[in-house]
């Protein structure tokens, strides 16, 4: 894990600009720093490097890494490098380290191009082609790793963060106003609907796909050659076979699946540093640390967040895997904070307001795991999107069963084991999506109220594209995993990434999420929506192929909190002096703003879910544009 940044164009940039970038850069790669600085053709380019060590510690290994007339710059894993390093020495090819790095650089020499499709991992590449006079970067498949970049007259400059790209140019970037209300009136959901980031000009290289540069132009801004070199297999998504085999059993899945995860954690566990594993009350997490320890002997910490909110509150469940597998928990119990300084830390590190309350809390998390010295974290991200895991997954389900011999029976196992537990009343209703299969007004739960806080007759409304719609991406014809599929891409998973990536890289810790894994993902969308849920349970599948392994008062628990808090278990938003920050009308966005309305909102009691992100949102919003305006 490691940062990366550079520049292809007219200047000889300053040693003064490189040492600012890579002082910016400390934090994702405090063991080492590297620059080459090349004139190819005419024009210069400049590669740099910041590396946090965790596989083949030795100075070998350090970047750029360099083989003949290839030069790599990578952040991330390459988690089946040893596989690839055995298929390359049948091969011919010889190693001098034992990195993940020297595998990427030399699959590429071997394989070109296409060596993309041969890793699994996370990634975020750039490689200086000398001999085809090209620079070749690349993203994994899921956006684990991110890779921003922006072009102009003088040349093509990118890097893991925007700050980065911020030092390289010299210059301020431009506020994005509508992106920000758009966050603030829609929330997390829609910020990846678009192309648009919180800075203008500033674009990020789309998952699964790579971007080519040819050195040889001379003008600017460069011709940029974007292909997309993986697209998720989703074949079997609406039917109930398996790669178009016969139709299986639940049991054999289970099966498959249990082999794959396993797998998937297995070469994930690799490392030449000590592990720590972020644990929550639910199956996702507690089945990865479960795996580790009970199926791979692995010697592992937890950490872990207790909120006194008992909606979020998951001690109970905690405590029984810690108990169950013997590790070590670190756990972080959270208190109102007497000032901000926390989220204006995090908010100038990230370049962008956080995107939830859960990601200034996992902040926390990230902070314990590198304090107690640990560089590597396990994270259960993208569960709920390859397995069932939201409450309207419950709907879809029985949409999708209603001409099933054994839809009376789902509908009997949804009233009895879920809907007592459902607060939104719009997933009150087991029937919701047979009305209306193109519901989706609770993809931006509470918008419209929040619409009733912004002054929408002012005059500045009109430089604003508000309100937006958005259209869901169709991806295959079942409606439960085309809802699955627009999480996984669009709508959380890549908000989770980009937060999680930010926080652990700000701590120097390095994040891995076994559940995003390309095989598993295979399987698990070939797989009939019939099996997804059963007896009452999301996530059946994943239940099922853990029995044994987790336990079972964890793996049989149907209760739905989520990694979460309250806002109040965070901030203190009765102090007057906090609600005379937040409401001052100095900027475009907050003359919008209602006061009177804002006013009455911050002296309640109780935030209803929707609200508590909202007013989250505009405390962030108002600390980015003080942080960040021209």
């Amino acid at each position: 894990m490691c940062g990366i940044a550079g520049y292809f164009g007219r200047y000889n940039l300053e040693q003064f600009t490189l040492d600012t970038v890579l002082g910016s850069m400390y934090s994702r790669g405090p063991n080492c720093h590297g620059v080459i600085r090349k004139n190819i053709c005419g024009k210069n380019l400049c590669l740099l490097h910041s590396r946090l060590s965790i596989i083949d510690l030795d100075a070998r290994s350090n970047q750029p890494f360099q083989i003949g007339n290839y030069f790599l710059i990578f952040n991330g894993e390459i988690y089946n490098y040893l596989e690839l390093r055995k298929e390359l020495e049948n091969d011919g090819c010889a190693f001098h380290t034992n990195s993940d790095t020297e595998v990427l650089l030399t699959s590429y020499i071997r394989y070109g191009k296409k060596c993309v499709g041969k890793f699994e991992g996370m990634w975020a590449f750039a490689i200086l082609d000398a001999e085809k006079n090209e620079l070749f970067l690349s993203r994994d498949r899921f956006g684990e790793k991110p890779l921003y970049y922006y072009s102009d007259q003088n040349g093509f400059y990118f890097g893991s963060e925007v700050k980065f790209i911020r030092n390289l140019i010299q210059k301020k970037l431009e506020i994005n106003y509508n992106h920000i209300l758009r966050y603030l009136i829609y929330g997390y959901k829609s910020l990846y609907k678009t192309e648009d980031k919180f800075f203008n000009d500033i674009y990020e290289l789309p998952a699964a796909k790579n971007l080519s540069i040819s050195l040889e132009q001379n003008e600017f801004p460069a011709k940029l050659r974007i292909q997309k070199y993986w697209e998720p297999d989703i074949s079997g998504s609406a039917s109930g076979e398996i790669a178009g085999d016969k139709k299986v059993s639940l049991q054999e899945i289970t099966g498959v699946v249990r082999e794959k995860l396993l797998d998937s954690v297995r070469i994930r566990l690799r490392s030449d540093v000590p592990l720590a594993f972020c644990l929550s009350g639910g199956v996702d997490s507690s089945a990865l640390a479960s795996i580790a320890v009970k199926c791979f002997n692995s010697k592992i910490t937890t950490f872990s967040i207790i909120d006194s909110d008992e909606r979020y509150n998951e001690k109970d469940n905690i405590d029984e895997t810690v108990a169950d597998i013997g590790c070590t928990n670190h756990q972080i119990l959270l208190s109102p904070r007497p000032d901000l300084n926390r989220l204006r830390e995090l908010i100038r590190y990230h370049d962008s307001p956080i995107a939830t309350i859960t990601y200034y809390v996992h902040s926390m998390l990230a902070e314990a795991i590198s304090n107690s010295g640990f560089r590597v974290a396990f994270s259960g991200t993208a569960a709920d999107e390859f397995f069932t895991g939201y409450y309207d997954h419950f709907l879809l389900h029985l949409f999708e069963m209603r001409k099933h011999p054994d839809y009376q029976s789902y509908l009997s196992d949804w009233q009895k084991n879920i809907l007592p537990k459902v607060r939104n009343p719009f997933f009150q209703n087991p029937e919701l999506y047979f009305e209306n299969p193109n519901f989706r007004d609770h993809i931006f739960d509470g918008c419209n109220e929040i619409l009733e806080y912004f002054d929408f007759q002012n005059e500045l409304l009109s430089e604003y594209k508000i309100p937006l719609e958005f259209s869901e991406n169709s991806y295959c014809k079942s409606l439960l995993r085309n809802r699955m599929l627009n999480e996984l891409f669009v709508e959380t998973t890549p908000v989770v990434l980009h937060e999680e990536d930010l926080n652990s890289m700000k701590y120097s810790v390095e994040n891995r999420s076994p559940y995003l894994d390309s095989r598993l993902f295979s399987y698990m969308f070939s797989v009939s929506p019939e099996f997804l849920i059963r007896d009452g349970y999301a996530k059946y599948i994943l239940r099922e192929s853990v029995k044994g392994i987790l336990n079972d008062k964890v793996r049989l628990d149907r209760r739905k909190k989520g990694f979460n808090a309250s806002i109040n278990s965070i901030i203190d938003l009765k102090d007057k002096s906090f609600q005379e920050y937040l409401l001052k009308k100095d900027n475009p966005v907050f003359e919008l703003l209602n006061t009177e309305k804002l006013t009455k909102l911050l002296d309640q009691d109780y935030y209803p879910n929707h609200l508590s992100k909202f007013v989250f949102n505009l405390l962030n919003a108002r600390l980015f544009m003080d942080i960040f305006r021209v």
